[in-house]
């Protein structure tokens, strides 16, 4: 098993450290999403409010077709505001850790490959 598949299995101590800690917050106080925070929450709630709309859509017995376009949608907000993270997260935490190599750099590709990994199976 490869480091990227033991962390996205949760069994690498290295992998579940890294989930935990993070040496740029550590340094900064700020996760990499901090500066966009009420950019990314106002995200959020526009895709909470499409969720809400796909019950209501079920609720009234809306034709199915309609309601899967809305699951579509909502799906790729999802996958937009996931991207966006995981960027934030390589230019904040990755790009820190990689300046101080070693074992926090390999534990932190090891964590966003993972990620990736689990962004492209769904």
């Amino acid at each position: 098993m490869t480091t990227a598949e033991s962390t996205a299995a949760g069994t690498s101590e290295a992998g579940a450290d890294a989930a935990e800690t993070c040496s740029a917050h550590a340094a900064t106080g700020e996760h990499g999403y901090t500066k966009e925070k009420e950019a990314h929450l106002k995200r959020l709630r526009r895709i909470e409010g499409q969720i809400r709309g796909l019950q209501r859509m079920v609720d009234e017995d809306v034709y199915c077709i309609d309601i899967l376009t809305q699951v579509s949608a909502s799906t790729k907000a999802l996958q937009s505001f996931a991207l966006q993270l995981l960027e934030e997260h390589l230019r904040h935490c990755v790009a820190h850790a990689a300046q101080e190599g070693g074992a926090e750099m390999d534990a932190k590709v090891a964590e966003a490959t993972a990620a990736i990994a689990r962004l492209l199976r769904t």
